[in-house]
């Protein structure tokens, strides 16, 4: 039998655990952690997931603050707010809620956030002690540490013999996946566009990581028997078995097809989508408790 993956249990885990570190901060005299999140202009799938941050911050015990800015804010401006944020001592985790509109440059912005307050990972100073297999001082960029803990769910902490496959060679996920796995004794592989022969690639690896954005294009004859498959794609495409002009939200892995195949295997949506959000609340709570110079919990 299959292992469908649970990422709304397993996230669930996590926050509850989330929860429970921060009333423990708060009950040893420390002040509970703050997270700030700044959205700027009109987007209504970035509203959605502002929101539900917010939401789950409140829910974890934490002293959230959203900043929502015009559409037409200017870039200092923007500099200026996260500076602000950078000096606030009551704040513990900034997010800067991607995409920006077009006229600003989302680098500088990612970039100018504390290492220390960096709650999305994205920072090169995170990036980089995760890059040297550091683990204990950093933040982890929150998707990717998500879909570890669902391979460690099948696969235990120590990858040791394990072939893994990352599809997908983004700063955003796909190269911090990689480390986590290699981090983990995984025998890693990066499979991108570039590529000479990525369903052969596929074959060989016991964990397939698929994060290209494009729908359902991993199918079952690329599987090894007895894998397992983490799929971390969103894409929206036509449903026109629900009626006519409707969507639906599939993966990047023909998850029909492959389940038959695969050892265990993470939805979309319901696997590492919840777990993106959750482990945003874990690193804000890690952050808190840094700041705070008592010791960190881990997740």
């Amino acid at each position: 039998m299959t292992t469908v993956i649970d990422g709304k249990a397993a996230a669930a885990s996590v926050i509850e655990a989330v929860t429970s570190a921060a009333t423990g901060l708060a009950t040893s005299g420390h002040r509970k952690p703050g997270l700030a999140v700044v959205i700027v202009g009109d987007d209504p799938a970035s509203h959605a997931y502002v929101g539900a941050k917010s939401r789950m911050a409140k829910q974890c015990g934490f002293n959230s603050i959203q900043h929502t800015l015009p559409e037409n804010t200017a870039q200092a401006d923007l500099m200026a707010l996260v500076a602000s944020l950078n000096a606030n001592p009551e704040i513990d985790g900034i997010l800067v809620q991607l995409p920006l509109p077009k006229h600003l440059d989302s680098e500088p912005v990612i970039q100018s956030i504390l290492p220390e307050k960096d709650v999305d990972g994205l920072h090169i100073v995170n990036a980089g002690k995760l890059a040297t297999g550091d683990l204990k001082t950093g933040l982890l960029s929150c998707t990717p540490a998500g879909a570890m803990i669902l391979v460690r769910q099948i696969h235990g902490k120590d990858l040791s013999g394990l072939n893994a496959l990352v599809i997908g060679r983004s700063n955003l996920f796909g190269k911090p996946m990689a480390q986590l796995l290699l981090n983990a004794n995984a025998t890693v592989t990066i499979g991108h566009s570039r590529s000479r022969d990525l369903p052969e690639l596929a074959r060989q690896a016991d964990i397939l990581v698929a994060a290209v954005g494009r729908a359902e294009m991993v199918k079952a004859d690329w599987l090894k028997p007895g894998a397992t498959v983490i799929d971390v794609g969103i894409n929206r495409v036509p449903a026109p078995e629900k009626g006519e002009g409707k969507f639906k939200l599939v993966g990047d892995v023909a998850f029909a097809e492959c389940k038959p195949v695969a050892k265990a295997i993470s939805p979309v949506p319901g696997g590492v989508g919840p777990m993106t959000i959750a482990m945003l609340m874990a690193n804000t709570a890690i952050a808190a408790h840094r700041r705070a110079g008592v010791p960190a919990p881990s997740f």
